[in-house]
This record gives structure tokens, sequence and C-alpha cells, in this order.
């Protein structure tokens, strides 16, 4: 077995990406242009499942004032990992950053639905060979 790079994360996580992976309340403002919006939550779950680490969350700030959250990952020796930084407008500020404990597996959340086909669609990747692994996410966006 080929041994994994951080790059063949990456590349596996950006080309899943797509409207149906992204937060329901915002999945029809999704578009290819910033295909990083609104990806953060599921995105650093399935990075935690494959490099373990903590999930941390600050504050996206418009204004001075909270308008959401978002979702990154901190590995040993404080390294932090963030595959949806770029998702952010100039207008927008992320500050704060919280370690928050993962809920249990067994245990619902908010966004399983998300978080479990992104994740089958970066494991079906990063299980081709290394030069198979490109290409975009084959679910076409709901209409609306």
């Amino acid at each position: 077995m080929t041994p994994l790079l951080l790059a063949d994360i990456e590349r596996a996580v950006r080309d899943s990406w797509s409207a149906d992976t992204c937060t329901p309340d915002y999945r029809s403002l999704w578009t290819g242009d910033n295909p990083a919006r609104d990806q953060c939550g599921v995105t650093a779950l399935v990075l935690n499942d494959l490099l373990g680490g903590e999930l941390v969350r600050g504050e996206v700030h418009v204004d001075g004032r909270r308008v959401d959250y978002h979702w990154w990952n901190r590995l040993g020796a404080g390294v932090e990992i963030d595959l949806t930084r770029e998702q952010f407008g100039p207008e927008e500020t992320v500050v704060g950053g919280t370690v928050i404990p993962r809920p249990p597996r067994a245990q619902p959340h908010r966004l399983r639905e998300e978080y479990e086909l992104l994740r089958t669609r970066v494991l079906e990747r990063l299980a081709q060979p290394p030069g198979e692994r490109t290409g975009p996410a084959s679910a076409t966006p709901p209409a609306g």
C-alpha cells in the first residue's frame, strides 16, 4: 500500500465537496466558484477521522458581530489544518479558536448525512491508485 501524504488527503477532500456536502441551510447558495463555502464542519470531522487530533471552533464575525462558526483541526504540537479557510470574503473575520470535544460517533449530529457522504467520497478517492485521485465530485447539486 502506498502511504498517503497530506496533499493526497487534501486533494481527495477538495474533489469531494459539492452542494450536497455543505451545510443544508446554505446549500442553494453553494457554487463551484467557492467550493469550500459551508464545508468546514463536515471537513473537520472527516480530517479528524483520518488524522486524529482536536476539533477547533472559532467565530465568524462581520462588522464585529458573530454571524456563524468556523471549524478546523489541530494536530499534535499545535499544527493546525484548515482546508476551508479560503471560503471567507474580505468582510468576514474568524476570531478565537476553542477546542470542542467530538460528539460520540453513535450520537446523531446536525450534519450526519453530509458528513457520511463526504467521508465516503474521500475514502473512495483515497483508495484509488495515486494517478486516478483527481476529478470533481460526481453529485449534481439539487435544483432550487
